[in-house]
């Protein structure tokens, strides 16, 4: 199989150093940046499998760079950043990132999250041969999910999401009119190792409910219940 690559984004030489030392030894192949703005056209033009950024970082730190990253294209991000506060973690999640690991951390962590965010990125059944891995769209209504392009549409209108995204919604509009507890989001789009809180989970919704409004300024499919969760409304 092919080995996935990744970039990883950080002004601290120490880290660039060790952490794409580690994750040759684990099989990725890794291409190093010190800043955003030396990151950006080769994220562009030749897009890895995953990228990890640091938040801060001179030039153009990783929020930015992650900003305009996403003006075309749902490549899997993971932030890394040695700011200690919820701020932080509320507008990377906004803006699109995957997943938020704070330093100091541990290699095994990192490789650990890698994982579930590659293997969120890709279909359960993805080592089929080709053919036999498709999955059918999942239409409700005005929405069309297609899990084998991690593609969704709006009244035949694309909604550009993340992997996490993508499967939060998925898990929402597969039972549609039935709640799903954060605690159940949590389970569909992370892997069993890796903790996220209910704020990550409300982060998600918000800026699924932001990308929808985007195509359409009326879109209400997704319901809060207070205390409860989360559902998708029947058609």
């Amino acid at each position: 199989m092919r080995m996935a690559q990744i970039a990883l984004v950080d002004d601290d030489e120490n880290i660039l150093t060790s952490v794409s030392l580690f994750l040759e030894g684990e099989g990725y192949q890794v291409q190093t940046f010190t800043d955003g703005v030396e990151a950006l056209g080769v994220l562009a033009d030749n897009p890895p499998d995953l990228a990890i950024f640091d938040i801060k970082m001179p030039r153009m730190d990783g929020l930015e760079l992650l900003r305009r990253v996403r003006q075309s294209s749902n490549l899997p991000v993971i932030f890394l950043t040695s700011k200690d506060g919820e701020f932080d973690e509320a507008l990377g999640l906004d803006l699109g990132a995957d997943d938020y690991i704070a330093k100091p951390f541990s290699h095994q962590l990192l490789a650990k999250r890698i994982k579930a965010v590659l293997r969120r990125a890709q279909p359960d059944d993805a080592d089929l041969p080709a053919g036999e891995s498709d999955q059918k769209a999942l239409v409700r209504g005005s929405l069309t999910l297609d899990p084998n392009r991690h593609a969704c549409l709006w009244n035949g209108k694309p909604v550009r999401l993340t992997v996490t995204e993508f499967l939060i919604l998925q898990a929402l509009a597969n039972r549609p009119g039935y709640v799903k507890s954060r605690d159940n989001l949590m389970d569909a789009a992370y892997d069993d190792q890796v903790y996220v809180d209910d704020r990550t989970i409300d982060s998600h919704i918000k800026r699924i409910r932001k990308k929808f409004r985007v195509v359409d300024d009326s879109f209400d499919g997704i319901e809060t219940l207070y205390g409860v969760g989360y559902r998708y409304k029947e058609a």
